[in-house]
């Protein structure tokens, strides 16, 4: 994920791939839906990050993007423009 790179602290980036890759396996842990398909992966850690995400059939779990808490209402707002981007192709 982009957003990674901007990541400083070692354990976030460290809490966040690990999250991403048990989802894999069908553990979400702590998430919840937000709107419109767009669904957000809760890490405590920091700032509270943020990856949302959406379910596009039975098996794939598209990823479309990060943030923290202060920036949650733009990111999901823009996630939707992600999604919205990737059903219309």
């Amino acid at each position: 994920m982009e957003f990674l790179k901007d990541i400083r602290d070692p354990i976030a980036k460290a809490k966040i791939a690990s999250r991403v890759n048990r989802m894999a396996s069908g553990n979400f842990g702590d998430h919840k839906p937000c709107r419109e398909g767009v669904w957000e992966l809760r890490i405590d850690q920091g700032p509270g990050y943020r990856v949302y995400y959406s379910l596009v059939g039975h098996e794939i779990v598209l990823l479309l993007l990060g943030g923290d808490k202060k920036t949650q209402n733009a990111d999901i707002d823009q996630a939707i423009v992600c999604l919205n981007d990737y059903l219309m192709r």
